[in-house]
């Protein structure tokens, strides 16, 4: 599933090909993804300006005109490509990878190019939202900060994390305590700031509930890794393109996640990349510096 690095990269590439662009035409292929479209989909969203592109955690964000969002999760699978409606192609031409029978969505835009949402697994979704009212919807309410911004400190993820007794790095995947984390970049922040994702959640924050030296060096290690990721256009393992149809390359970066037996990177470090299961995925990382 893409994570935030991934839909980051997506918004990015979009956005100067959607932005003040209006919406003439939305030709929906299927009357459902993940979960059926709001009623009236297109009609509502036809005719409107895209203002703005955005995120919110794994949530791609489109402010209309007129107060409305269209969100979108591209799920396991999902993909955006903007390509021209006629002969000729610019920087955002899309050389097809993808199969055209998974076009589910597709959105004319009044410059004559298209917008097309491909999901060949169809685990993505497609929603509708008054911008005002977002933070308070059933997607959002519940959301933690975003890991990129200034309210994302030590002292934020020690209040997030006091008393939890579950392992790090269920709980930096929980939601509610980070927006937009997922298992690879979970990995790889554990592994940069030394600690084990089998470490209980609540030792990163002092009896007090401050913040001490563990939680420092994991907010540092998420911030970093994830900016890093995003420079690189983020990782590309199975299905995930960015919206030119090119590849990321930050998985050619990666320390520990699918690096199976390799000798772990941390300078002095003699241990090599462990793999273990929790909740059902798998996490890498080094049982020798990550304590």
């Amino acid at each position: 599933m893409p994570e935030l690095p991934e839909v980051e990269t997506v918004r990015r590439g979009l956005a100067p090909a959607l932005t003040g662009r209006r919406i003439a035409r939305v030709d929906l292929r299927r009357p459902d993804l993940r979960f059926p479209f709001p009623p009236d989909f297109a009609m509502r969203i036809e005719g409107r300006r895209i203002e703005e592109l955005g995120r919110r955690a794994k949530y791609l964000l489109l402010h209309l005109e007129g107060g409305l969002s269209l969100v979108v999760h591209l799920g396991m699978s999902g993909s955006l490509r903007v390509e021209e409606a006629i002969a000729g192609a610019d920087s955002f031409h899309y050389e097809r990878a993808k199969d055209p029978r998974h076009d589910h969505v597709i959105m004319n835009l009044d410059d004559g190019k298209s917008m097309t949402y491909n999901d060949p697994r169809r685990f993505g979704f497609m929603n509708l939202v008054a911008r005002d009212e977002m933070d308070a919807s059933p997607m959002f309410r519940d959301l933690g900060p975003e890991p990129m911004g200034a309210a994302f400190d030590a002292a934020c993820l020690a209040r997030a994390l006091a008393g939890r007794q579950t392992p790090l790095k269920a709980a930096l995947l929980d939601q509610r305590v980070v927006a937009g984390l997922g298992n690879i970049y979970v990995c790889e922040a554990l592994n940069r700031a030394r600690l084990s994702p089998q470490r209980i959640a609540a030792t990163l924050a002092r009896r007090d509930g401050t913040a001490g030296q563990r939680a420092e060096r994991l907010v540092h290690a998420v911030k970093e890794v994830l900016a890093e990721a995003i420079e690189a256009g983020g990782s590309s393992l199975r299905d995930y393109v960015r919206s030119d149809g090119t590849l990321g390359m930050f998985q050619h970066a990666f320390r520990v996640y699918d690096r199976l037996d390799a000798p772990c990177p941390t300078p002095g470090c003699r241990g090599t990349v462990r793999r273990i299961v929790q909740a059902g995925r798998s996490t890498f990382y080094c049982p020798e510096c990550q304590r």
